[in-house]
């Protein structure tokens, strides 16, 4: 029994920095899952450790009271960071109306509550936003596509041009709404067919997702996926970009007939495509959701590869562009590629002559999320990118804006290049086809 007890209480003093360490940074992406419930159940399990020490009488001894102490801390802590949250986000929820409409259509975000988001949107801090399987889980689509058409209601009654509505079909395993949603093959399944079997296929590909996605109120799909095949495995550290699963083919000829065709199909049905993720991830070894990584190929190499499918669709759709973390060394090797001038406004807007939407992807990522995120915020802005993604972890936004904010009231953003993008936001795919999709669910509410 005493042996017993010693082992528990080495475990006590082995657990504390651990509870104390979550405590503190209850609000960080990776701890998503402990929100609500978990951070309850940390609360409950540090505050009945220090009953149960106290009633041991462990508060007689120097270090039982260091123990109990130490247990006292992952209270304080979570209160600590809960009240830094909250500060962060009444001073985002207090910006002027002035600041909303002037940064808040540059920012799309994923979200959990309905009260929360529609707020975010009649106030005019969001420009669009991101569904995804959370947001189906439990529910019919019925459900979604009234809250979807809710959020639209309610910007027109504030006076706001209507949401992008945009979500991540792309086939395969990724579907984040199949099911309910019908479950499409990846498109690389179609890389043994004829080319004209190829391409009919993959427009139908395209049709299917743009009926059901335009039927839902979604008007921008974040497909389909450009990057070049691998041709060796990624490393073992690779959870979640899984690239090799997700490429069309290493022939960029044949990722462009494919990819032609099917946003061909998405656009048939008005739904928008978003060619990702330039400057390309399928030669980067390292998996952007955790870890920064670099694109080492010279330009001249990139361009007769790699670039070609996005040149090849740009050219003949109207499409966004989705620019990745990942930083192109022959170009900017200081920072990524998504809040990268050297490369959206060098290589995109000025090599290109691409003035459609640019966006980033998602900056819950660990590789800008983990780095100064407010210096990417601004450096994207000032860059020329036009939608700033926060996806995953929509409470992330409330840090996000505020960089924005912040940035705004010290001059440090680039008012031309907010002018610009505003511009491009208004004449392009986004705003005009949010409105014909925004119109079509209001006609067939009523109807």
């Amino acid at each position: 029994m005493q042996f017993l007890r010693r082992v528990g209480l080495i475990l006590l003093w082995l657990a504390v920095p651990f509870f104390a360490f979550v405590a503190a940074n209850k609000n960080d992406p990776y701890l998503v899952p402990l929100r609500g419930g978990g951070n309850i159940a940390l609360v409950v399990a540090s505050l009945l450790i220090v009953i149960v020490l106290l009633w041991r009488g462990r508060w007689r001894s120097f270090a039982g009271k260091l123990l109990v102490m130490l247990w006292c801390l992952p209270p304080l802590l979570m209160s600590a960071a809960h009240l830094k949250f909250e500060l962060r986000k009444r001073d985002v929820l207090a910006a002027s109306a002035t600041e909303a409409r002037r940064l808040g259509p540059h920012f799309m975000v994923g979200y959990s509550s309905f009260p929360e988001v529609a707020r975010l949107a009649e106030q005019g801090l969001i420009g669009g936003v991101y569904v995804t399987r959370h947001n189906v889980r439990g529910r019919t689509i019925e459900a979604l596509r009234s809250e979807i058409a809710a959020l639209q209601d309610k910007r027109r009654a504030a006076g706001l041009p209507p949401l992008v509505v945009a979500a991540d079909q792309e086939g395969g395993i990724v579907g984040h709404l199949a099911p309910p949603l019908t479950k499409v093959p990846a498109l690389a399944k179609l890389t043994g067919l004829a080319p004209d079997e190829q391409q009919a296929r993959a427009e139908e590909f395209g049709r299917i997702h743009g009926r059901e996605l335009a039927d839902l109120g979604v008007n921008l799909n974040l497909a389909p996926v450009l990057d070049l095949k691998p041709p060796q495995r990624r490393n073992r550290l690779d959870f979640h970009t899984l690239i090799g699963q997700r490429a069309i083919a290493t022939d960029p000829v044949v990722v462009s007939t494919i990819a032609s065709a099917y946003v061909r199909g998405l656009e048939e049905t008005g739904v928008g495509a978003t060619l990702k993720h330039f400057p390309g991830i399928g030669r980067v070894r390292t998996d952007t959701h955790h870890f920064s990584a670099s694109l080492n190929t010279p330009v001249k190499e990139l361009e007769t590869t790699d670039w070609l499918p996005f040149r090849e669709v740009l050219s003949h759709s109207r499409s966004a562009l989705m620019v990745g973390h990942v930083t192109l060394t022959a170009v900017d090797p200081d920072r990524a590629a998504s809040h990268s001038k050297q490369v959206v406004q060098g290589i995109i807007r000025d090599k290109w002559g691409y003035q459609g939407m640019v966006m980033t992807d998602d900056l819950v990522m660990g590789a800008i999320y983990q780095n100064d995120v407010c210096k990417a915020v601004v450096e994207a802005i000032n860059a020329g990118v036009d939608l700033l993604l926060v996806a995953y972890d929509g409470a992330q936004f409330y840090r996000v804006f505020a960089c924005a904010l912040e940035g705004s009231r010290q001059g440090r953003l680039d008012a031309a290049m907010l002018h610009a993008s505003a511009a491009r936001l208004e004449r392009g795919f986004p705003t005009a086809q949010a409105r014909v999709s925004s119109a079509a669910i209001s006609v067939a509410r009523r109807n």
